[in-house]
């Protein structure tokens, strides 16, 4: 059946205008493998979501059909003055007219009146069949075509159009319901939103809890559609050349004359809301049409309805007016035009999938903002053409560009995983699009803000907003985005629906080396209109700046905001221009994340301890490399801890008075020599000497270097045994360890002898992989975390505030650093279905949500940060995973694969956890938190993300903080308690840490308690180390190999036996001794 098609296709496209360009790019880039996938792929959601026409169609068809008979009987009336026929129809029929804003006055002079429809007829998504299950609005467009002589030729003025409109809807409405009241609800709701066009939706009656809970699930799955009514006219009806986009058709009265702004205003909203009033068929035909000559074209429109949808957009106003609607006249538009010489810009051969990326291309290159999509009718017939676009707003346009451009480049980037973006992942979350949010307080006053336009008070002070906020943040902002208020059905029986919600929520995705700008520059102060204009916007706050040399422009300072970084500086420039251009308190805006200061802050000084710690290696590197009197000449020195590379949730900085307790680690490599020993503990003891050398030359060479030799908790001879300290006198530290090419050619060759045992082969593999990781991995991992941060002026604070939310929920201690690094880092390098994150918000949302999405049971997480790995790698990355997964099906040793461009085994960030017990906990944190964020919004408490669940744990053991405190405080006379002691040690300051002292109680509990229990541990300085008892530590028979302490059970096998359970209050006791003082009181969970 493919292969017939795809003939098809091939003649169809010899016989008929040629292809999409670019799809032949697009094709290529993705690959065979990939466009094959991707087709696949969206054939199966087609499948799924396509809405099945046959559960319904019996009944419905019955039903419209019988709203069509009943609508054209209805009894005619003759003219009568509005005031009369309103006040009697309402009083008669208990239905308010759903007049516009303002309401007719009741002394207007011309007259209301009821004829039968000229036709009747259904159109829109139902007749094209192109709707989707998850549509919550489903509903049938009958279009009632009102006859041409209730309307004279200057209905078109002052609404007069609108009123008789709402009046014959609201007629309907009453014949309707004389017949259907019984078994339909009928409310009222605006089309689209737009307060001009009432239209009425009939439901029918939810019945289903009468028959019981099974009629009622059925009826969730099938739900019936709603019926609208839409009265319209035909074609044409009014003079178009009086409603162009210039035109004005709102004219003051008498007791307005003297306003003669509004008298000469364009009303290009109004006149062009009139005239897509005439072209429902039109519409229709040209739809119908294409879907005629073109197969894929339905495919294609349901495609790009569920983009759409999963963007936040529709046809509606509020949801940035561009549906499927205007998604599919597009499609039509580019079928039959839009290329050269006019010929058709895509072929009707296309399948969907190039159709809807096609569509996607158009929507990202074009500028709708400058660009109006008109479409014609006939071609001739080029003054009746219509903007379709003209429900979007500015910032609705800007909006659906970036969202195409954004999945152009999802689609572009990986043609294995593009699908997720485009279609399933819901890209409409605020919190994780936008870099700044805020809300808006529409104000009561209308004084200078609504337009004689009639789109509405809080449309029109939207706009005015927008363009204030889009001049004054200028290259701050990559984007602004509005939200609009919807507006809600009503009853029939109501004057109108509820008052809207009197806020606007305000993103802002914001260019952050741009936005940190402290200075803005105005034109020059011989431009005198431009300085005019400069100064009118922005008041007092603007001032004159003399750089010298006759250069004299317009300024703005904001450096009263500098320590507050991008984000203070962005809020400072708002609350100065909205207060004023828009006369807007503080009160009247409130600014998302405030309180994020409050749980990690980030300020303008980070930026300059991370410089300051990089600077001191620089001079401890070339202190190193000006040692003469080494054995070897020095290779390199690369570091391979995270204060080096911006990512350490503490700010390194130092002092003489306050050193580095933590020192920065560092890995020295010599030059290539025969003369290292060509045995691995012999090689140990000689990295030793090494350390010492390097050390008594230090300090030799300067004064103030101090340095100690340190020796590792090895268990074996042949691992790395010593580090070398060496502390600055201006309080920086460093950690040096010696690297030996050697050593990992004689570890391989130990793990590939098969003449020794196996255990030391598995020994040997396990050195293996720590030496790849400390002196291969890790300085590789450091130049690539480096360069992005420096790329992505937000990862750091991102991996930083990823990092602390690891620490409160205590699994930091389970995940290495470098694996939380890696997490956020793809977060970046994969941002789809948006853009890069330039906050650490922004950053710190978009990796919980990957998290939540990951399934590393089958799923391998490929960091490809130096964009190297080709198709057939990431495939054999997979391949791997598989096959760990078949021999080690229950994840006892491999849980998380992670592959980088320089490691693409997968296990070099995992190989020591975390298990599956804690990546379970880790992903059931991640998706409960983005469920948060998906259901309260912008009303989401930032701090509820951080908040441990110390409930859930079994064992809480509180450590001491004044303990903790004297075992790390900058003050060596302090550590004894006897008095001579203490005299020599008087001036001498402490000697660096080797690690926190709460994980040094952790590994001692990890290495005895390890089978009955789990622990949890955050930070280094966290307080609370939590445990939970092991459910397969069950009640067992005595063996000699029991796997802690146990006693006896209450229980007795069938045949006897005496059975044991763990011991737990032993343990515990025994964890109370190991602490000592460190452990403060211990907390068991009862029951």
């Amino acid at each position: 059946m493919q292969s017939n098609t795809a003939k098809r296709r091939k003649l169809d496209h010899a016989a008929r205008a040629p292809t999409f360009e670019a799809m032949s790019s697009s094709a290529s880039a993705m690959g065979a493998s990939g466009a094959s996938a991707f087709i696949m792929q969206t054939e199966e959601l087609l499948k799924e979501t396509k809405f099945d026409y046959s559960k319904v169609s019996s009944t419905i068809e019955d039903t419209v059909r019988q709203f069509k008979d009943v609508i054209e009987k209805a009894q005619p009336h003759d003219p009568l003055p509005i005031g009369e026929v309103t006040a009697q129809f309402e009083e008669s029929t208990r239905i308010i007219i759903p007049y516009p804003d303002p309401k007719p006055a009741e002394d207007s002079p011309y007259k209301l009146s009821f004829e039968r429809p000229a036709q009747v007829n259904v159109v829109g998504s139902w007749v094209l069949k192109t709707n989707v299950n998850s549509q919550s609005d489903l509903a049938i467009d009958m279009i009632v075509e009102m006859p041409p002589f209730i309307f004279q030729e200057k209905d078109y003025l002052n609404m007069r159009y609108f009123y008789k409109r709402s009046y014959y809807l609201a007629y309907i409405t009453s014949t309707l319901r004389k017949a259907f009241g019984a078994s339909t609800d009928f409310v009222f709701e605006h089309l689209h939103g737009n307060q001009l066009l009432p239209i009425l939706v009939a439901r029918p009656k939810d019945t289903s809890h009468k028959n019981g809970d099974s009629n009622h699930a059925s009826s969730q799955r099938n739900p019936k559609p709603a019926i609208r009514i839409i009265p319209c006219i035909s074609e044409p009806l009014f003079p178009w050349a009086r409603l162009t986009t210039a035109s004005n058709a709102i004219r003051p009265g008498k007791s307005e004359v003297e306003n003669t702004e509004d008298a000469k205003a364009p009303t290009p909203f109004y006149n062009t809301t009139l005239k897509a009033e005439s072209k429902y068929l039109a519409y229709l035909r040209i739809l119908l049409k294409a879907a005629h000559f073109c197969p894929a074209f339905r495919d294609a429109c349901v495609l790009g309805r569920v983009w759409l949808q999963q963007r936040g957009f529709s046809g509606k106003i509020c949801d940035g007016g561009f549906g499927h609607f205007e998604w599919a006249l597009l499609m039509a538009f580019l079928l039959e035009t839009g290329g050269r010489k006019g010929d058709a810009l895509l072929s009707p051969s296309l399948h969907s999938t190039q159709l809807f990326k096609a569509t996607l291309q158009c929507i990202a290159t074009t500028k709708l903002l400058k660009q109006m999509m008109v479409f014609c009718i006939d071609p001739p017939d080029v003054p009746h053409g219509i903007n379709v676009l003209y429900k979007m707003t500015p910032w609705s346009i800007a909006l659906l560009t970036e969202q195409a451009k954004w999945s152009l480049s999802a689609m572009n980037d990986n043609p294995h995983d593009q699908f997720d973006p485009l279609f399933i992942i819901n890209a409409d979350q605020p919190l994780q699009m936008f870099d700044m949010l805020l809300s808006v307080h529409v104000p009561a006053s209308r004084g200078g803000v609504e337009s004689v336009d009639r789109k509405g008070f809080v449309f029109d002070f939207g706009a005015k907003l927008y363009q204030t906020l889009k001049q004054a943040l200028g290259e701050r902002a990559k984007l602004i985005h509005l939200n609009l208020p919807g507006r809600a059905a009503w009853p029939i029986s109501s004057t109108g629906p509820n008052s809207e919600n009197n806020t606007l929520l305000v993103g802002v995705v914001v260019d952050p080396l741009k936005a940190s700008q402290a200075h803005d520059y105005g034109p020059a102060l011989e431009q005198k209109e431009e300085c005019e204009e400069f100064r009118d916007f922005w008041g007092d706050k603007s001032e004159l700046l003399d750089f010298g040399g006759n250069r004299i422009v317009e300024s703005l300072d904001w450096t009263e905001f500098s320590y507050l970084g991008f984000s203070g500086i962005c809020e400072g420039i708002i609350r100065y221009i909205l207060k004023f251009q828009l006369q807007l308190g503080d009160t009247d805006l409130e600014f998302y994340w405030k309180e994020i200061p409050k749980i990690m802050s980030f300020t303008s000084s980070d930026k300059l301890a991370f410089d300051g710690a990089r600077q001191a290696f620089e001079i401890f590197e070339r202190d190193v490399r000006d040692l003469e009197d080494l054995p070897l000449h020095v290779k390199q020195i690369a570091p391979i801890c995270s204060d080096l590379r911006r990512t350490s949730l503490s700010i390194p900085e130092f002092n003489f008075r306050k050193p580095l307790l933590q020192p920065m680690e560092v890995v020295v490599s010599f030059e290539l020599s025969g003369r290292w020993p060509e045995n691995i503990a012999a090689i140990q003891r000689a990295k030793a000497a090494f350390l010492l050398k390097i050390g008594r030359s230090l300090e030799e060479a300067k004064e103030e270097i101090r340095t100690h030799i340190g020796l590792e908790s090895a268990t074996r001879d042949d691992e790395n045994l010593a580090f070398l300290d060496v502390v600055y006198e201006n309080g920086a530290s460093f950690r040096l360890r010696v690297h030996s090419d050697l050593e990992e050619s004689l570890l391989e060759r130990r793990t590939k002898d098969k003449t020794v045992e196996r255990h030391i082969r598995t020994e040997a593999s396990e050195l293996l992989s720590s030496y790849k990781r400390m002196y291969t991995n890790l300085p590789l991992h450091n130049q690539t975390l480096s360069t992005f941060c420096t790329r992505f002026p937000a990862l750091s604070s991102s991996i930083r505030l990823t990092k602390h939310w690891f620490d409160s929920h205590k699994l930091s201690c389970h995940f290495g650093e470098e694996l939380i690094e890696l997490f956020v880092l793809q977060a970046f390098l994969k941002p789809y279905p948006w853009d890069t994150p330039c906050s650490a918000m922004t950053g710190f949302m978009r990796t919980l949500f990957l998290l939540s999405r990951w399934d590393w049971r089958d799923e391998p997480l490929i960091v490809d940060s130096a964009n190297s790995l080709s198709t057939s790698q990431r495939l054999e990355i997979g391949t791997r995973l598989q096959a760990w997964r078949k021999i080690d099906p229950n994840m006892n040793r491999t849980v998380m694969f992670v592959a980088t461009s320089h490691d693409v085994n997968g296990t070099a960030y995992t190989l020591h956890g975390p298990s599956r017990v804690v990546a379970t906990r880790m992903t059931t944190l991640a998706r409960a938190a983005c469920d948060a964020v998906k259901v309260k919004g912008v009303d989401l408490n930032v701090h509820s993300l951080f908040r441990p669940a110390l409930r859930d744990y079994d064992v809480l053991l509180r450590l001491s903080p004044r303990v903790l405190k004297s075992i790390t405080r900058d003050d060596a006379t302090r550590r004894s308690q006897y008095a001579n002691l203490n005299e020599q040690n008087v001036g001498k300051a402490a000697l660096p840490l080797v690690e926190p002292p709460a994980r040094t109680l952790l590994k001692k509990l990890n290495s005895l308690y390890s089978n009955p229990l789990l622990f949890f541990h955050g930070a280094p300085d966290d307080n609370i180390i939590a445990g939970l008892w092991s459910p397969l530590m069950h009640k067992r028979k005595f063996t000699m190999h029991m796997p802690c302490s146990l006693q006896l059970a209450d229980e007795q096998t069938d045949s006897g036996e005496q059975l044991y359970e763990v011991n737990r209050n032993a343990i515990l006791a025994e964890i109370a001794r190991i602490g000592g003082d460190l452990i403060e009181k211990i907390e068991v969970k009862e029951g």
